[in-house]
């Protein structure tokens, strides 16, 4: 595919407006052809007008044609699996062969919720048929569907460049709801950005659905992320980054005349528990396996285990020699960005500065972007007094807590703010004490793992990738699997009609076949 550089603004090319941008190789800290185009307010609203003139017609398409326009994009996501993985590669410094994996995965989520949408449960169909008997007043026929919030902007992550990106699960999701999306791609990978708009919109061609079902957008700074959540014509937006960023949107949204929601993935340090006997029983195997799902993706993933808590004890030190071993053993690998690798580096000193103590390094750096693994140690207590060691620092690093018993374990998991995910380690001995520390973990995260490792996630129904504040801005919904689907829809009831002026969803004799509750059955 031949990159342009250009904003992808419904069906136009659009050249630019505001300056432009060359990737850059992480790895070799080289820049990479093209020029890309950065746009402005005015490509903004040139988006916006055309997803809202969209909407009418996409969010009424049958359940029949909406799927089989998402498992076009899969099909053409398929076609380019290896150029974007190369191209992706280029830009991260990621293996193609795991960016390859990760195409794979995108497309797979379009297939799935193809099959979510013709499934139709996600509408939430539900009648209450006319009582015109009943006393003291006759009851109305009342029946429910889901649809579509509106027009979506999307911010597309830095560190999943395919799965988090432009065809990610955001993008799936509010297309499967019937929403126009509006992505704004991130200056990280612009050329893999490019390919998989390019995939989106063919789609939307092939289909002859209008051009405003998808715009892909890029800028400089904030302005253009700022243009896209003030402006009026859009109803949702979902970003997934950090803490400070994502709540800067939240709170610019919050200020709109008609302020709107903000789903945001922002931050999360997934902390593992390892409970007595399973400490006894596996503690070097634990330890070797934790240090494993921390080095995945350069510990650039947002479910990274990154701080890990036991009692001293039994397995203790067969645990901490063990993760010293693998960390000392591991290679430095390039990270996204000169910023996040930055950020990394001023995160390990700000954790040393706090009192705690590096007790393994990886490899040393052989390149400018190049994270060193890290192993840090704290004290229970001293990790109670200080707050901020058990704030996430993004890269390819892990604290280890040790705390002199049960009640110093539970008080250190009640210190947590809200989280993504996660982990106990248990062998039966322990379900007592698992017992007391469940209720404290379902009350700071969205998902819980026994004897297993918050990463990697499967894109199932059941999945949930989301917590309370600050994993996310509303713990309410998930980012990831089929459920994420519920951000971009709202209820409309809708009483008394003829049958002939009901959506086919709702009609008599369900024609479409669908699951309908009928007086709550």
């Amino acid at each position: 595919m031949n990159l342009t550089g250009h904003l992808l603004i419904g069906a136009a090319d659009v050249a630019a407006t505001e300056g432009t941008m060359k990737a850059l190789n992480p790895a070799t800290d080289h820049l990479i052809e093209p020029d890309f185009a950065f746009g402005g307010a005015a490509q903004v609203d040139q988006a916006a007008t055309l997803a809202d003139a969209a909407f009418d017609r996409y969010s009424h398409t049958s359940l029949a044609e909406r799927a089989a326009f998402l498992e076009s994009i899969a099909d053409n996501l398929d076609e380019v699996r290896s150029e974007l993985a190369a191209r992706a590669a280029l830009e991260t410094g990621l293996p193609e062969a795991q960016l390859e994996g990760e195409a794979l995965k995108a497309a797979t989520q379009f297939r799935q919720f193809a099959d979510v949408v013709r499934r139709g449960r996600f509408l939430q169909l539900a009648i209450d048929p006319a009582q015109p008997q009943r006393q003291p007043r006759p009851r109305m026929d009342h029946r429910l569907q889901k649809i579509a919030i509106g027009p979506v902007a999307i911010f597309g992550a830095s560190n999943f460049p395919i799965s988090y990106s432009v065809a990610g699960g955001d993008t799936a999701s509010a297309l499967a709801a019937g929403a126009p999306v509006i992505l704004k791609a991130h200056n990280a990978h612009p050329g893999a950005s490019e390919i998989q708009a390019r995939t989106i919109r063919k789609a939307v061609q092939t289909h002859g659905l209008p051009e405003g079902v998808f715009s892909m957008v890029r800028g400089g700074g904030n302005a253009i992320g700022e243009a896209l959540v003030d402006h009026p014509l859009i109803k949702a937006v979902t970003f997934t980054g950090s803490e400070p960023g994502g709540m800067a949107l939240y709170r610019r949204a919050q200020l709109r005349p008609e302020p709107i929601p903000v789903f945001t993935e922002m931050t999360s340090v997934n902390p593992t528990f390892i409970l007595p006997e399973a400490l006894a029983a596996r503690g070097a195997e634990i330890g070797d396996g934790f240090i494993e799902r921390m080095l995945v993706n350069v510990g650039q993933a947002c479910l990274c285990p990154s701080i890990l808590i036991a009692i001293r004890g039994a397995g203790f030190d067969e645990l901490r020699n063990a993760m010293r071993k693998r960390v000392s053993e591991a290679p430095a690998r390039t990270m996204l960005t000169p910023g996040i690798h930055g950020a990394y580096v001023e995160g390990l000193v700000a954790m040393e500065s706090a009192g705690a103590q590096v007790i393994a390094a990886g490899k040393p750096a052989d390149a400018t972007f190049a994270g060193r693994a890290a192993l840090l140690e704290i004290e229970g207590q001293h990790l109670l007094g200080e707050p901020a060691l058990a704030h996430e620092v993004f890269g390819p690093s892990a604290l280890l807590v040790a705390v002199s018993d049960a009640e110093e374990l539970l008080a250190v998991a009640r210190s947590f703010r809200g989280q993504l995910s996660a982990a106990i380690h248990l062998e039966d001995p322990d379900l007592e004490l698992a017992r007391r520390l469940l209720p404290i973990l379902e009350r700071r995260t969205g998902r819980i793992v026994v004897n297993a490792f918050a990463h990697p996630q499967e894109v199932t129904y059941a999945t949930v990738h989301g917590g309370p504040f600050p994993a996310t801005s509303d713990s309410r919904f998930t980012s990831v699997g089929m459920t994420s689907i519920e951000r971009f829809l709202r209820p409309v009831a809708y009483q008394g009609f003829p049958d002939e002026l009901l959506p086919q969803t709702l009609r008599e004799g369900n024609p479409l076949q669908l699951p309908r509750s009928v007086d709550g059955q």
